[in-house]
């Protein structure tokens, strides 16, 4: 499978908005969109609002992960903003996982779960095989910058087992650190999809276009695959 790179908007730069989205249309694969409540992490980023502002100029699918406390409070308004797949914590749905995932479902859009680093996967085995997108956080949530949980690589290897053996069809999505120190072993380890932020895109060039470039020629520097 091509791994694939959806860029978290939380990152770019917002006076800049259209100008970096025209750019990244031609050259990933999708936009991850962080809805944060303040409550289930100490920070606000994007919105509803802004994700359907994104929508009007992106030419790629986009996903919303949802770092809220009530996350069916967020998601018929994330689903009517365009979002393709919502992602909402496994910490914060286990009490009506079913029901979260079918909503999900019904508004049209594909399901995901993502899981903080410390939780283990058998927190939501039970749901695994009804859920499109397993993402996996390689940093505690909340703020970008923050450095690689290596432990994850275990998590990412486990998942990717249990999907083998139970005949799962989860996508592997990777939040938090995908960069020049982490690509190699994320990809070994089984990852399929990165999320590039700050280190794997932003901070590589004050041109959006060339820092492009340097992420996609530094994954294929560290891995041997040619994208």
């Amino acid at each position: 499978m091509k791994p694939l790179f959806t860029v978290s908007l939380m990152c770019m730069d917002f006076l800049d908005m259209k100008n970096q989205i025209d750019v990244l249309n031609e050259e990933f694969d999708g936009y991850h969109m962080d809805v944060m409540d303040g409550h289930f992490c100490k920070n606000i980023t994007l919105s509803p609002d802004i994700i359907k502002a994104v929508g009007k100029a992106a030419k790629k699918p986009m996903d919303v992960h949802l770092m809220t406390t009530e996350p069916n409070d967020w998601i018929k308004s994330c689903a009517e903003a365009g979002a393709e797949l919502i992602s909402p914590h496994a910490e914060t749905i286990n009490t009506n996982a079913f029901r979260t995932i079918n909503r999900i479902k019904d508004l049209g859009c594909k399901t995901g779960v993502t899981l903080n680093p410390a939780t283990p996967l058998a927190y939501c085995k039970e749901y695994l095989g009804r859920i499109d997108v397993l993402t996996i956080m390689t940093v505690d949530v909340g703020f970008a910058g923050q450095p690689f949980i290596r432990e994850m690589l275990d998590k990412i290897k486990e998942a990717k087992k249990l999907r083998e053996e139970n005949g799962w069809h989860y996508q592997i999505m990777i939040d938090g650190s995908c960069n020049k120190k982490t690509f190699k072993d994320l990809y070994a380890a089984g990852a399929e999809c990165f999320i590039l932020g700050s280190s794997g895109l932003f901070s590589l060039d004050d041109d959006l276009r060339v820092a492009c470039a340097k992420a996609k020629k530094i994954f294929e520097e560290e891995t041997g695959v040619k994208l």
